[in-house]
């Protein structure tokens, strides 16, 4: 089974554009992030996929692979067109703006389609807990609810579920942005027009549910710093 990672990498960023070239540390975010992903030593290619000459030149620049792709909605579609030709069983979607991701969560999600004889999972990602009230209401923060065999209902930007019995304790989970697709089912996904859930939340991954694919939702521990506006990347700054 052949394993690679491709990191998803717009320059004109809604909420921060040009954040993948900011600094971080001794470097960009966009080569911090490459380089933790190589270090993992899990995948036989990694890939940056860009529409930006600026991102492709710095990849190349620091040693490592970059594709050019076409303007894209969502990362997913963009993988989708710098895989087509790449001869690959699994796909890791690494966000390029999730700098500080590590191997166990990575292993994790490989872990899933290894163990998976039947070919039935399309798609596995990963949630964390969330236990402050801020950022549960924060629509930064997507949500997502599994059912109890770890399959993802539905994913959301608004606090779900809903706590409506406040006597009864409910937990939250936060989606973090890093998919294992399938390559095939990556490659039907890019053919599927977009649905209005999707649309509304601007969620991609709500694509697959929308069309009855099934995504498993792997929890993890793992703590890092999306970076989607100024104050994340002085957070990430703080931690590095």
């Amino acid at each position: 089974m052949k394993i690679i990672a491709v990191i998803p990498a717009r320059y004109q960023a809604s909420r921060f554009p040009g954040k993948l070239m900011q600094i971080l540390g001794d470097k960009t975010v966009i080569t911090t992030t490459y380089h933790n992903v190589l270090e993992t030593n899990l995948f036989d290619e990694i890939f940056v996929a860009t529409d930006s000459e600026i991102i492709f030149d710095e990849i190349v620049n620091n040693g490592g692979k970059a594709v050019m792709t076409g303007q894209h909605e969502t990362g997913s579609d963009r993988i989708a067109e710098a895989v087509q030709n790449i001869d690959c069983d699994i796909v890791i979607n690494v966000q390029g703006d999730e700098p500080f991701l590590k191997l166990e969560p990575l292993q994790q999600l490989i872990e899933v389609f290894k163990n998976d004889d039947q070919q039935e999972i399309s798609l596995a990602s990963l949630k964390i807990k969330l236990s402050e009230k801020e950022e549960i209401e924060n629509p930064n923060n997507v949500k997502v609810i599994t059912d109890n065999n770890g399959f993802a209902l539905y994913f959301s930007r608004s606090a779900i579920p809903f706590h409506r019995e406040i006597s009864y304790h409910v937990d939250y989970f936060k989606h973090i942005g890093v998919y294992a697709f399938r390559k095939e089912a990556l490659l039907q996904f890019s053919k599927l027009e977009m649905k209005p859930l999707e649309i509304s939340e601007k969620i991609e991954c709500i694509r697959y549910l929308e069309y009855g694919m099934k995504i498993k939702m792997i929890e993890t521990n793992f703590v890092g710093v999306g970076i989607d506006t100024p104050a994340d990347l002085e957070k990430a700054r703080t931690l590095i």
